[in-house]
């Protein structure tokens, strides 16, 4: 964590200083030249260098250690700086369309000079170094911040091409488009803003786990011996690589408590050390072993259930004394009171002396 937050820091820094240098040189041009569009170039490597400011005091707090209050640490405080800096990036954008408008309504004629086009060139350039390096840091620091800030810059050289093109052609017909250039400028700052939101939000409310990472949690868990399945996984993200999960192991009815105890402390320091995600709570499903007749009751079962396209899994079959109990994963296409009715009617008529239990499930992870 320390080395992931010094990362972070470190690039965010570099980042800062360049925003505000690349933010300078582009207000001064701006002024002299009379150009809203390179003002509004300089307004949005200024909301870049704020971005990153908010950016480290997030990964600063969201370092901190844990404590009574919060017992599982502070990582989704960078969650909150997201949306504050998103908050920025949607204001900077709101405020640049209506001064781009203003300029369409009443438009000024620009004067570039040589030293500024040269300048800006420059500047995409360094916009374009920026990008890749910023990008480069997020990925190995696990940082969707960054990452994004690293695309930002990329995309923000860009821009910064369309305001040179914009003045070039000015320069040879005498035709300014520069507040149409700072207009479309300011819808693109606007757009990055409210998918930035989106984004976030989607990570505070909780999206569906990436199935890179399930695929390789459950492959972990079966590779065990006696593990015949891992189901019911959902992972409880607490900030950036800060991962709680639960599942459910399907093993013989033959284990002893000693058997599983050894087996679920092992699984946990193995997918901890494999994935860093902590494990922090197995349940367990037994199947029949040795009873032929359970398993002709599963396959009949297996097959009336699954002939349903809403039905994703199941799971968890168990068999004994006049008993048949099973989960059932569910899609998103049909309410699990409706389903579970469905497959009770069915599963009664063709076993009606058994007492049915049907446990619905929610198709939280991949392929579970």
């Amino acid at each position: 964590m320390k080395n992931r937050n010094e990362i972070i820091i470190k690039t965010s820094l570099i980042g800062i200083l360049t925003n505000v240098l690349l933010s300078a040189f582009k207000a001064v041009i701006g002024i002299m030249s009379n150009s809203i569009a390179v003002i509004l170039d300089a307004v949005n490597n200024l909301s870049d260098a704020v971005s990153s400011l908010i950016t480290i005091i997030g990964a600063k707090l969201a370092g901190r250690q844990p404590d009574k209050k919060h017992p599982l640490g502070h990582g989704r405080i960078e969650y909150l700086s997201a949306l504050i800096v998103a908050g920025i990036v949607l204001y900077a954008g709101i405020t640049s369309i209506v001064e781009s408008v203003k300029k369409i309504i009443y438009p000024e004629t620009p004067d570039y000079k040589i030293i500024s086009l040269f300048i800006i060139a420059v500047a995409i350039a360094v916009k374009l170094i920026l990008g890749k390096y910023v990008k480069t840091q997020g990925e190995k620091a696990n940082s969707s911040s960054l990452i994004a800030s690293g695309s930002d810059a990329t995309f923000d050289a860009i821009l910064s091409a369309s305001v040179l093109g914009s003045a070039i052609i000015f320069m040879l017909t005498g035709i300014s488009l520069e507040a149409y250039v700072g207009a479309v400028i300011s819808l693109v700052i606007i757009k990055s803003g409210v998918e930035m939101i989106t984004d976030t939000l989607d990570d505070i409310l909780g999206v569906r786990t990436d199935k890179e990472l399930t695929a390789k949690v459950k492959k972990l868990l079966t590779e065990e011996p006696n593990v015949r399945g891992a189901y019911d996984l959902v992972l409880y993200n607490y900030g950036p690589d800060k991962n709680y999960a639960s599942v459910h192991l399907e093993l013989p009815d033959t284990m002893t408590v000693r058997e599983v105890d050894k087996l679920t402390r092992r699984v946990e320091v193995k997918i901890y050390q494999e994935t860093g995600v902590i494990l922090a709570g197995v349940g367990l499903y037994s199947y029949n072993t040795g009873d032929s007749q359970a398993a002709e009751i599963e396959n009949k079962v297996r097959q009336t259930v699954m002939a349903h396209e809403w039905v994703i899994q199941l799971h968890g079959f168990y068999q004994e004394n006049k008993e048949i109990r099973f989960d059932a994963v569910f899609s998103f296409d049909i309410n699990p009171k409706d389903g579970i009715k469905i497959l009770y009617d069915e599963i009664k008529n063709l076993y009606p002396d058994y007492k049915i239990t049907i446990t619905p499930d929610v198709d939280v992870s991949a392929s579970d």
